[in-house]
């Protein structure tokens, strides 16, 4: 199902960061609008669709970019930030 030889810090360094960056970057997002939510007790729905969306962009990427193994091209990064095809949400 899935290609066993992801990237990794030994082998592919800057990829390595770039993949870490794109899980930082979803947990600092989904933090804020955490505490956001809880400070307000309310979001409108429309702030609240672009942070959701932000945040699936940092996670699509991590996971649509797990095995490129050079810097993303422009093109990489922003095809990258689509809803992956290969896996199924678990509940």
């Amino acid at each position: 199902m899935f290609e066993k030889n992801m990237i990794n810090g030994n082998q592919n360094p800057l990829a390595w960061v770039q993949l870490i960056s794109e899980l930082e970057d979803a947990r600092d997002h989904l933090g804020s609008l955490i505490e956001e939510m809880m400070t307000n007790g309310a979001i409108d729905v429309e702030s609240y669709a672009v942070d959701i969306a932000h945040i699936y962009a940092h996670l699509n990427r991590a996971w649509n970019t797990r095995n490129i193994k050079d810097e993303l091209t422009e093109d990489q990064w922003e095809n990258g930030r689509s809803f992956p095809t290969d896996i199924e949400p678990i509940a």
